[in-house]
């Protein structure tokens, strides 16, 4: 197909330049060369528009990450500033620049306990890259280099770098064409009590849950196990929101084997659960080290970073002759940093911590009401990180099976109605900027019950058994 490039593309041409040159994250090779890309032209707070024209109440929030809302003049400003007064400096080994400087301490300020070290990346998959790196390099300097392995949980997602990848374990995200690390990770049943034994209580599953670790620590051996990750809430992985106790017990245990704790809060972060951070306030855990990115610059650019503790930094300082051969080209980018500085204070001026927690209890609050649907098997989450389970027997909880695709259904049904929610698996994800409204509450989950009756209605005509 020849496309007229002269004048500015159609919404045609941009939906085939993509279809014919883009390799999406996640591509389907087979519904994206059927269907193509919904191109995006526009947003502005809450909403999306794209190239036809048509609006979206973004409820997805771009992925976990618009939390001040898009199209922001003054967030435009901050970085134009910036790229003015200087676009680009590296940080290697000695130099730094003024904006990489004020949110290295502006994170320490923020981040519980005595987690004052800041090692900027270029995202989330960077930030937990380097976290698990750094795991290795401390243990070392504490005499320990055998004490290596990792521990996490299966249905967490922690990236995709190929030790990222190899470190989550996310059901759709192993692949048989790719290779993933396997010697020294090891993967703990997820913390989901909506999924535990039947019979179970949930403070009984708490208890099964740490022995499973203790099980696992004895079997491998403290002297081999170096660091456990964890997700204070599993995101992708089915928002999943552990049993009460379970993170600060999971802590414990991390203490009295020397294993340091890594909380991944790349979602959790910045806002999401009304919170800076999500590890004290909400869990009482004070970790050894948080990454984070998303929220961190509300997706304006790309940036992560890995805050850690004075004990690490000391451990891997002493002596003072060994070098960190860790970073990336653009750590510390001067514009991204002044993009995430404007973002935190207009987080801290607007109030949007506290409207995170009204707003995302009313949510919560509003989104549970549609349990009583037959599709529905549990709403749950928590404040403005939220999903839809959907299941074929609400008794049983048993899923449909994949082919059905259900809940991409109920996203399309959806969009079709001015509303995105994310499919993941048999889930409908939220996710919504901090600045949204009660009144846009109401329109999200009014709009997602219709497309769950619709799609409802179409799987009963189909055969399916419902409810």
């Amino acid at each position: 197909m020849t496309l007229d490039l002269s004048n500015s593309p159609s919404p045609a041409d941009l939906w085939e330049m993509d279809r014919a040159h883009a390799l999406h994250p996640w591509t389907n090779f087979g519904s994206f060369e059927k269907e193509g890309s919904l191109v995006i032209a526009r947003g502005e707070g809450c909403y999306l528009w794209d190239a036809e024209g048509r609006r979206y109440l973004d409820a997805v929030g771009g992925m976990w990450c618009t939390n001040v809302g898009l199209g922001r003049k003054d967030m435009a400003r901050a970085i134009a500033d910036q790229v003015e007064r200087l676009a680009f400096a590296n940080s290697f080994v000695d130099v730094t620049n003024e904006p990489s400087a004020r949110l290295s301490a502006k994170l320490a300020a923020l981040a519980p306990g005595d987690l004052n070290r800041v090692h900027l990346t270029t995202g989330g998959s960077t930030a937990v890259d380097t976290a698990v790196r750094m795991v290795w390099y401390w243990q070392s300097c504490m005499g320990r280099p055998e004490k290596t392995d990792i521990v996490a949980r299966d249905h967490s997602y922690h990236g995709s770098t190929y030790l990222t990848q190899s470190v989550g374990k996310r059901p759709g995200d192993r692949v048989a064409e790719f290779r993933y690390k396997e010697d020294g990770i090891h993967h703990l049943t997820p913390p989901n009590p909506y999924r535990r034994p039947e019979g179970m209580s949930e403070a009984g599953f708490c208890d099964h849950l740490v022995a499973e670790f203790e099980a696992l620590i004895a079997r491998v051996g403290a002297d081999r196990i170096g660091g456990f990750i964890a997700e204070p809430i599993q995101a992708s992985g089915g928002v999943i929101v552990p049993p009460e106790g379970y993170l600060r017990r999971m802590w414990e245990v991390c203490r009295k084997h020397d294993i340091l704790f890594i909380a991944d809060e790349v979602v959790t972060a910045f806002g999401r659960l009304g919170h800076w951070f999500a590890s004290e306030a909400e869990f009482g855990v004070v970790p050894d080290m948080i990454t984070c990115a998303k929220g961190l610059t509300s997706g304006y650019l790309p940036l992560g970073a890995l805050i850690f503790s004075d004990r690490i930094w000391e451990g891997m300082a002493a002596k003072g002759e060994r070098w960190f051969t860790s970073g990336f080209t653009y750590s510390g980018h001067p514009v991204a940093c002044a993009a995430a500085l404007k973002s935190i204070e207009i987080i801290e001026s607007e109030g949007l911590l506290e409207n995170a927690a009204v707003v995302g209890d009313y949510f919560l609050e509003r989104l549970k009401g549609l349990e009583g649907l037959p599709l529905v098997g549990q709403v749950r989450g928590r404040r403005l990180m939220v999903c839809v389970e959907n299941v074929a027997d609400k008794r049983t909880k048993e899923p449909l099976p994949d082919g059905v695709n259900e809940s991409k259904r109920i996203s399309d049904a959806a969009e079709a109605m001015g509303l995105m929610v994310r499919p993941i698996g048999h889930l409908n994800v939220m996710s919504p900027p901090l600045t949204i409204t009660g009144g846009q509450v109401d329109f999200v989950v009014e709009t997602l019950e219709k497309a769950i009756r619709k799609v409802t209605d179409e799987l009963v005509r189909e055969g399916h058994r419902i409810g």
